[in-house]
């Protein structure tokens, strides 16, 4: 099988449109991990990512260095953008994974759209998709150091992973590379839709893995919703929810990684589920960096276990599959 063979088995996908039921909640621990002084600590560090990562696939982070004030300002022109009338944010289409969409993200565990926008920036695939200076003043700037600074964290946690899967510390930051042309990793913003406040429905977003090797997500304290079920215990839809707090960065193994590292680091399935009886039910904004190897990059772990395919062979069949037509 070559690497540019279209026909590798997404065995993702098949798990996913299983996963559209409601569950049941129950209690586990999603494990903090300071990563301050991280040159001088690494070794214990990457301990502590890897038992959490291997058992739950989310950890959140602390001590990750942006400072509170870069995060709300973050948040805050995510708002700026998102409260633009929708006839100004259709002249930045998504396409490519950059650029803004409103409710057009189908998952196979639903197959009905999530009740969201998000606006996505991906470095070299932005000409023609940025607002205005004159209807976002220094939006632009803003954005890219703020994903200059989640990719610094992004890099140190995949450098502990890679050390732990034999490969050379800069490994993944050497994949990651935003010099390149090739480079996809990307900054998503999210707006979900106030609700009525429904117990069951409809889901903000419908229950999935993501595309790619990390996932950063940023989340504003009082805007839950985010669940967690490891595969384990998939098939009883058990289900964890992960409090945000302003503080803390909630970190995911994607499927990339998981592939990368021959199935040792899983990718868990993870839904926002919508507001229950007493629970606010206003607008929930959140904001999430993928770690998505550079277009030209193979993918293939240490074992061999999958067939090698290239990063951007297999975010186009992931990502065909939620956005139709988008990539």
């Amino acid at each position: 099988m070559t690497i540019a063979n279209a026909a590798f088995s997404l065995h993702e996908l098949t798990k996913e449109s299983r996963m559209g039921a409601t569950g049941t909640e129950t209690s586990r621990e999603v494990r903090i991990i300071d990563i301050s002084d991280f040159a001088n600590r690494k070794e214990e560090i990457a301990g502590a990512l890897w038992d959490a990562a291997v058992e739950i696939g989310f950890f959140q982070v602390s001590g990750h260095g942006i400072a509170p004030s870069v995060i709300t300002d973050a948040f805050s022109r995510a708002e700026q953008f998102f409260a633009l009338p929708d006839d100004v944010k259709a002249q930045y289409p998504l396409n490519r994974n950059a650029g803004w969409e409103k409710r057009a993200q189908i998952r196979p565990s639903t197959g009905t759209p999530d009740e969201k926008e998000s606006y996505q920036i991906t470095r070299p695939r932005m000409a023609g998709l940025w607002p205005q200076e004159s209807e976002l003043p220094g939006f632009r700037d803003a954005m890219l150091g703020f994903e200059q600074q989640c990719w610094r964290v992004g890099m140190q946690i995949l450098s502990c992973f890679a050390w732990k899967l034999g490969f050379d510390d800069d490994f993944f930051t050497n994949a990651h590379d935003p010099a390149q042309p090739s480079y996809q990793s990307t900054l998503r913003m999210l707006h979900y839709f106030a609700l009525k406040g429904e117990a069951h429905g409809p889901w903000r977003a419908g229950a999935h893995t993501d595309f790619d090797c990390l996932t950063l997500l940023f989340q504003r304290e009082g805007q839950g919703g985010l669940q967690v079920c490891p595969g384990k215990e998939m098939e009883e839809q058990e289900w964890t929810s992960i409090e945000p707090h302003d503080e803390l960065i909630t970190c995911n193994i994607g499927d990339m990684l998981m592939r990368w590292s021959d199935d040792q680091l899983p990718s868990n399935f993870h839904r926002v589920r919508s507001p229950l009886p007493g629970e606010c039910v206003g607008d929930r904004y959140s904001l999430a960096f993928f770690c998505q190897a550079n277009e030209d990059v193979v993918i293939e772990g240490p074992a061999r276990k999958h067939p090698p395919i290239t990063a951007k062979d297999y975010l186009h069949q992931r990502i065909s599959a939620n956005f139709s037509g988008k990539y």
